[in-house]
């Protein structure tokens, strides 16, 4: 019989994750993966009652504690409940994953308010900066302690037509690999820049039928758009001790991005 089980760094068994964003879409993708590795799971979604039913959901179809709460992550008093919360239920926190994010696709970038940056910072970095630092008291005692955050590729590339998100998004990037340098060798920080994944919020953020199809037919190197699995499998990679020697790393998951021809076609 074979004894080597090459799954085993996977398993999220004795992990404590607070998950934000996670009632729905990729959260609940990611919520769901690390309590089917084992991991208890906090939801934390500014929509609370969506919380507490996805994961009453998850916890029926993975057999793991998964709890759900309402939290605004823009706000301090709501970060440090969800925490306390976390370390009443499950004694302690071990993994976090920011992955709270949102902006609205502008029609003229030319004329865009400066409140909408401002707010768009709040929401895509200083929140995840503010979460992390509440959460750190409780990851410095953990083992296997990581932050793992849901960045967009959109920070890497040209995109005026989402400019204040992107921007903070690529903010995102900077502070979280400067937090993984700080907190070296105490904490992993590692940050995902997803590409495009066809959720009920490109509709939400102003994204019409007609480039939500276009967008579901992408020329990437993969030919698909991504699923919430596809980021929520990255996830437990980073969060997971399969990943114990990566940290302060951006890492691609979108398909590869778009196809390059030098002639065209």
């Amino acid at each position: 019989m074979n004894q080597f089980d090459p799954f085993a760094d996977f398993r999220m068994d004795n992990h404590v994750a607070i998950v934000t964003g996670g009632a729905q879409n990729i959260g609940a993708g990611i919520a769901k993966t690390l309590s089917g590795a084992g991991a208890k799971v906090m939801i934390a979604d500014l929509n609370g009652e969506k919380a507490a039913e996805t994961a009453a959901a998850i916890a029926k179809e993975t057999g793991n504690e998964c709890t759900g709460m309402a939290c605004n992550v823009t706000d301090k008093a709501d970060i440090d409940s969800v925490v306390s919360a976390t370390v009443d239920s499950f004694g302690g926190i071990t993994t976090l994953v920011n992955n709270v994010g949102w902006g609205r696709r502008q029609e003229d970038p030319e004329a865009i308010p400066e409140e909408e940056f401002v707010e768009s910072y709040k929401l895509n970095t200083i929140s995840a900066y503010r979460m992390s630092m509440a959460c750190l008291p409780y990851l410095e005692k953990a083992e296997n302690a990581a932050i793992a955050n849901s960045g967009s590729f959109s920070s890497a590339m040209p995109a005026a037509d989402i400019l204040p998100y992107g921007t903070a998004k690529a903010a995102l990037n900077q502070m979280m690999v400067s937090l993984a340098h700080r907190l070296n060798k105490r904490v992993r920080v590692n940050s995902i820049l997803i590409g495009t994944v066809m959720t009920a919020g490109y509709g939400d953020a102003g994204v019409s039928p007609e480039m939500q199809e276009r967008l579901s037919h992408p020329d990437n190197l993969t030919g698909r758009p991504g699923s919430a699995q596809d980021v929520a499998n990255a996830m437990l990679w980073l969060c997971s001790r399969a990943s114990g020697w990566v940290s302060g790393q951006t890492i691609n998951v979108h398909g590869g991005g778009s196809v390059v021809r030098l002639f065209g076609e």
